[in-house]
């Protein structure tokens, strides 16, 4: 969805609408739910609101398929890009919440991928307890014990083993 800046009138606008994409490592059961206010004053544009998202990501222990319904809040500035003025700009930590347009245009289906790839999981779990899988026979270990030897001594590391049961004797 697309808002044209010369619509936004001056007491503002509220949107609700669902939108439907795709993004790499989320998948999405059902279009994203936004509740949008967009307030302009001169050439900025401010951006706030909520958004709800059926998600399925995948454990990063165990790799089972996880469903999650999560809530974003959204506090966006957009500046023209015309304020930029060619140059390089570094965001300071206090403008990490600020976005720029180009032309007469902001596109909200990039604020919201933006939002939910900014605002995933980096390491998303099955549950709190999730033991993972077995590196050696890839057994869940959440609902089932492997037989594989645990204790296997890096080849690197062999030799402090030696060191360490002679200082016994």
């Amino acid at each position: 969805m697309k808002i044209a800046v010369s619509d936004i009138p001056d007491e503002g606008l509220v949107l609700d609408f669902q939108e439907k994409f795709s993004l790499e490592d989320i998948f999405l059961f059902a279009p994203v739910e936004a509740h949008l206010e967009i307030n302009k004053t001169g050439g900025e544009i401010t951006v706030s609101g909520k958004i709800k998202a059926d998600t399925g990501l995948q454990c990063s222990r165990c790799l089972k398929e996880i469903r999650r319904m999560i809530e974003i809040p959204v506090e966006v500035v957009y500046h023209p890009e015309e304020e930029l003025d060619g140059e390089r700009h570094e965001l300071r930590g206090d403008e990490m919440d600020m976005g720029f347009y180009k032309g007469e245009e902001i596109d909200l289906q990039d604020l919201l991928k933006e939002q939910m790839l900014l605002n995933r999981q980096m390491k998303p779990l099955c549950n709190e307890n999730c033991r993972g899988i077995c590196p050696v026979c890839g057994i869940d270990f959440n609902s089932d014990e492997c037989k594989c030897q645990k204790k296997q001594i890096d080849p690197r590391l062999e030799k402090l083993k030696d060191f360490f049961d002679k200082r016994k004797e």
